[in-house]
């Protein structure tokens, strides 16, 4: 890279994995460790590339249709959750079947199965083609409803009123969902809204640092694969507050041009993005001249969630390497 006038780098906080993504990822390094390869894993366990790469290299086997799993294999449902067809299909073929979804995913399907039971419709508030999205709507044979953006709430036709609940995806635009939320609340007065927000803290967090960094730099860079709902979020929060958001795979997609006229560059990762990805970045603007990385003071993330059973290894079993965090 040619020399450019950066100098600083701010480096959000938090920022990169997640409890979810965390857990998911060691479920399917420890069934490797405890089963041997290949483990099959529906869908990419988490949308970052190198974190698929990794896995690939180890022994997983990704893939998106039933029919690409063995009779006898072990299978792992990804961390976006699964419909209700696609767990009774696999559980019928007796596959055995540890389920990575991110608890905060499992949540909202416990929630549409509740209300459900009680003759509640849904409007879910998402990205179309999503697997989260896909995972929640899948709760239900009926009656869920999705909507993408504010001009969606108009097209919406529930057979009764009486009864409605808003759901989320869980790596939304805080920002956004609460304008849909809104619009949803103002057509529908007594629509049923969740207790908790559905969008996950470490989403909100991330975005929330990304709004605090932005007036502070000339530039953020998001470190998060193209596929990462959460990871392009991040990007258009700091677009939206003025600030030029360019999201990377890895540290060679970085463009010269980007920072040109750039003193302070902002840093952060989604979700699903790994530490290491983040230091190649910060070594790849050094390149431009950057002399101080500096971390911001944010929301400290102590949210650990259990394994299922089934993958509690002994001490001697914890031999497998993880995917690289730091």
């Amino acid at each position: 890279m040619p020399a450019a006038a950066v100098q600083n780098i701010l480096l959000a906080e938090p920022r990169g994995f997640c409890a979810g993504v965390d857990r998911a990822i060691e479920i399917v390094e420890k069934a490797l460790t405890k089963f041997g390869a290949p483990i099959y894993v529906r869908h990419e366990i988490v949308h970052n590339t190198y974190v698929v790469d990794d896995l690939k290299a180890k022994g997983a086997i990704f893939i998106e249709e039933l029919d690409d799993v063995p009779p006898g294999a072990t299978l792992v449902f990804s961390a976006h959750g699964v419909s209700r067809a696609v767990q009774q299909e696999a559980e019928r073929r007796g596959f055995q079947i540890f389920d990575a979804t991110c608890p905060l995913v499992t949540k909202v399907h416990v929630e549409v199965a509740k209300l459900a039971k009680e003759g509640y419709e849904f409007i879910m508030i998402g990205h179309k083609g999503h697997p989260e999205v896909e995972g929640t709507m899948g709760q239900l044979d009926h009656g869920i409803h999705l909507v993408e953006e504010v001009e969606d709430v108009a097209r919406v036709s529930p057979r009764q009123t009486e009864r409605l609940a808003v759901v989320t995806q869980t790596t939304l635009s805080v920002d956004d969902a609460a304008h849909i939320a809104q619009a949803i609340k103002v057509r529908f007065p007594m629509v049923r809204e969740p207790k908790h927000q559905d969008i996950c803290y470490a989403t909100q967090n991330r975005q929330d640092a990304v709004k605090l960094m932005s007036s502070q730099v000339d530039i953020v860079i998001v470190v998060g694969s193209p596929t990462s709902s959460n990871s392009n979020r991040l990007a258009e929060v700091a677009r939206k507050l003025g600030t030029p958001g360019y999201m990377v795979d890895r540290a060679e997609d970085l463009q010269p041009q980007w920072f040109e006229g750039c003193s302070r560059v902002g840093l952060t990762a989604g979700a699903s993005a790994p530490e290491i990805l983040v230091r190649q970045v910060v070594e790849r603007i050094k390149a431009l001249g950057a002399v101080s990385v500096q971390t911001m003071p944010g929301q400290p993330e102590t949210v650990k969630f259990p394994l299922p059973k089934g993958l509690r290894l002994d001490l001697d079993d914890e031999a497998a390497a993880p995917v690289a965090r730091s």
